[in-house]
C-alpha cells in the first residue's frame, strides 16, 4: 500500500505541473461557473419558499371551511398564528434534519409523499406540545389542526412534485448540473455511463473516464474522452471542476479501492462506488461485540418470524379482494382471449417458487399454441409467436392476473422475485453468483425489479441483484410502495420491456 501511494503522489505531483495535458478542458476548480452554484442554491429557496406558503396557505383554508360552517364557533384566523407559526419552524427544522432539501438527484413521488405524511403528524405531535407548555392560555379547535395538517399534506406534496419536475427538467438542460468523473472504462463504467446518459434529470455531466490500467488504452469510451489512468486522479479532480466521482471497479481489491478513494477525498468531491454485488449487498449493518472486540453484524433475511405471517396475511386479504373485485374484468378477459385464436384460456406454465420447488403458475394465453415448438425462448419486441390480443394483454401485464389464484393458494406473494423456468434456473445458477438466494423467498407477481423496468429480455445479473436487495431490505413499506407503483404503471401502461 505504501508503494503504491508512493506512486500516486509522484504523478500526481508531476500531474499537475503539465499545465497542457488537456488543452480542450482547461477548467480550474475556482473557475467553476457561478451559475451552476447558484442554481442549486436557487433550488432550495424556491423548495423552502414552497414549503413556508403551503403550510399557511392550509391553514387559512382549513380555518376558511370551519368559518363557513355555522354549526362550528370560531374566532378570527389572526388568534391562531401562533399554531401555524410552530408548526411550520418545527416542519422546516425536520425537514432539514431529515435532508428534505437536498434533492439534487430525483427521488420517488411516492417515498417523498410517505414522509411527507410522517413528518407533518410528527410536527403537528411536536407543535401541540410545544403550545400547550409554553401557551397554556392558548385555545385552538382540533378540527382546525387535523384539517390544516391534513391540507397541508396534499398542499405540500402537489407543490413540491411540480417544483421537482422542474428542477429536473432544468437539470436535463445543463442547468444546475455536476460535473462526474467516471473511474472505469470496463463493462460496468459502461453501463454507468449508460444509466447517466438515459437519465439527464439525474443532472450529471460526465467530463470523461478514468482508465483503471497503467495505460491509456483508448482515446474515448463511448464518445466520452479518457482523461488518464489512476495516478492522474488528484490532477483530474483539480483541472476539470469534478464535483463527484464514480468508481465503477467492482473488481478492484480492496486496497486499490482504498486507495482510489483516500486520492478522491483529498480533493473534496462527492464519491460514488458501484458494489460487487454478490459480495457486498446493501444490508442493514448492526455493530456488536465479542469479549470487548468489536464485530460487524449483517443482516441476513428480512423476513422471519411474525414478518412472515404479515406478509401471508396481507397476501390472503389483497388477493382474495382484488379476485372478488376484478372478477367481471377477468371473466372479459378470458373470453376475449377465447375468441382471439384457437387453444385454451390459460397458459400454465412450471416455475420455481420458494426453495425451489417448483409451482404451476396460471397466465392468461398471450401466444400462439405453437410459441414454444423450437423450444423455450425470451419474448422480444414485435414477438411474431404472440397473438394479436397478447400484445395488449402483456404491455398492461393483464395476462398475469391469474397469478391472484397462486397468491391465494400460496405458491407465490403479491411482491417477490419473479420465478423463472426450471431450464432457466439451472442455467443461471452455473454462471450467476448468489442467484438461488432469490429462492429464499416466495415468488411475486411483480419485484422490486420489475418497478424498475428489469423484466423480459433484460440483464439477468441486474435483475438478481435487485432481487437480493429486496430480500435483504424487505419491509411492509417496501411492498405497499412496489405495489402501488406496479398498479401506477398498469394503469398507464408504463411498464418497460413489457413485451
Amino acid at each position: 500500500m505504501a508503494n503504491f501511494e508512493a506512486k500516486i503522489e509522484k504523478a500526481m505531483q508531476q500531474s499537475l505541473t503539465e499545465t497542457s495535458s488537456y488543452p480542450e478542458y482547461r477548467i480550474r476548480r475556482g473557475h467553476r461557473p457561478v451559475l451552476m452554484k447558484r442554481a442549486q442554491f436557487l433550488f432550495v429557496l424556491a423548495l423552502l419558499a414552497l414549503d413556508l406558503a403551503a403550510t399557511w396557505a392550509s391553514f387559512y383554508i382549513g380555518y376558511t371551511i370551519l368559518d363557513a360552517n355555522p354549526d362550528v364557533v370560531i374566532g378570527p384566523f389572526w388568534e391562531f398564528w401562533p399554531l401555524p407559526t410552530v408548526f411550520v419552524t418545527v416542519l422546516i427544522a425536520i425537514f432539514f434534519s431529515q435532508r428534505m432539501y437536498q434533492r439534487r438527484r430525483p427521488v420517488s413521488h411516492l417515498d417523498e409523499f410517505f414522509r411527507i405524511v410522517f413528518y407533518n403528524i410528527f410536527a403537528m405531535l411536536i407543535s401541540v406540545a410545544i403550545l400547550a407548555l409554553g401557551l397554556p392560555d392558548f385555545v385552538y379547535h382540533r378540527p382546525f389542526v387535523l384539517l390544516g395538517t391534513g391540507i397541508n399534506i396534499f398542499v405540500m406534496t402537489l407543490l413540491r412534485a411540480i417544483h421537482a419536475q422542474v428542477q429536473w427538467l432544468a437539470q436535463a438542460r445543463g442547468v444546475g448540473d455536476d460535473r462526474v468523473l467516471v473511474i472505469g472504462t470496463g463493462e460496468v463504467g459502461q453501463m454507468l455511463m449508460q444509466k447517466i446518459l438515459q437519465n439527464r434529470k439525474l443532472g450529471y455531466h460526465v467530463m470523461g473516464f478514468i482508465d483503471s490500467g497503467k495505460n491509456v488504452r483508448r482515446q474515448k469510451v463511448m464518445g466520452v474522452p479518457v482523461l488518464g489512468t489512476l495516478v492522474d486522479i488528484p490532477a483530474i479532480i483539480e483541472r476539470f471542476g469534478i464535483d463527484e466521482v464514480v468508481i465503477g471497479l467492482p473488481e478492484s481489491s480492496h486496497q486499490d479501492l482504498v486507495g482510489i478513494i483516500s486520492l478522491c477525498e483529498r480533493e473534496k468531491v462527492g464519491i460514488r462506488v458501484f458494489p460487487d454485488v454478490f459480495q457486498i449487498m446493501a444490508s442493514e449493518v448492526g455493530i456488536g461485540d465479542l469479549g470487548g472486540l468489536p464485530l460487524l453484524t449483517m443482516r441476513d433475511v428480512a423476513l422471519q418470524g411474525w414478518k412472515l405471517t404479515l406478509k401471508r396475511g396481507l397476501d390472503l386479504v389483497l388477493s382474495a379482494i382484488a379476485l372478488v373485485l376484478m372478477s367481471p374484468f377477468l371473466l372479459l378477459a378470458a373470453l376475449l382471449v377465447k375468441l382471439d385464436s384457437p387453444g385454451p384460456i390459460f397458459y400454465i406454465q412450471e416455475r420455481m417458487g420458494l426453495d425451489a420447488r417448483p409451482f404451476k403458475m396460471i397466465k392468461f394465453r398471450s401466444m400462439r399454441m405453437d410459441a414454444e415448438n423450437d423450444g423455450p425462448g425470451w419474448t422480444t419486441p414485435d414477438d411474431p409467436r404472440r397473438t394479436k390480443l397478447g400484445s395488449l394483454l402483456r404491455r398492461f401485464n393483464i395476462d398475469e392476473l391469474p397469478q391472484l389464484i397462486n397468491v391465494l393458494i400460496g405458491d407465490m406473494s403479491l411482491v417477490g422475485p419473479r420465478p423463472e423456468r426450471p431450464v432457466y434456473v439451472e442455467q443461471f445458477r452455473q454462471s450467476i453468483p448468489r442467484y438461488m438466494d432469490r429462492h429464499r423467498e416466495k415468488a411475486g407477481i411483480t419485484g422490486w425489479a420489475q418497478v424498475n423496468g428489469l423484466r423480459g429480455d433484460t440483464s439477468i445479473i441486474e435483475r438478481t441483484k435487485y432481487d437480493l436487495w429486496y430480500i435483504e431490505n424487505w419491509s411492509l413499506a417496501l411492498d405497499l410502495k412496489i405495489l402501488i407503483r406496479t398498479v401506477v404503471q398498469w394503469v398507464f401502461g408504463t411498464n418497460r420491456n413489457a413485451y
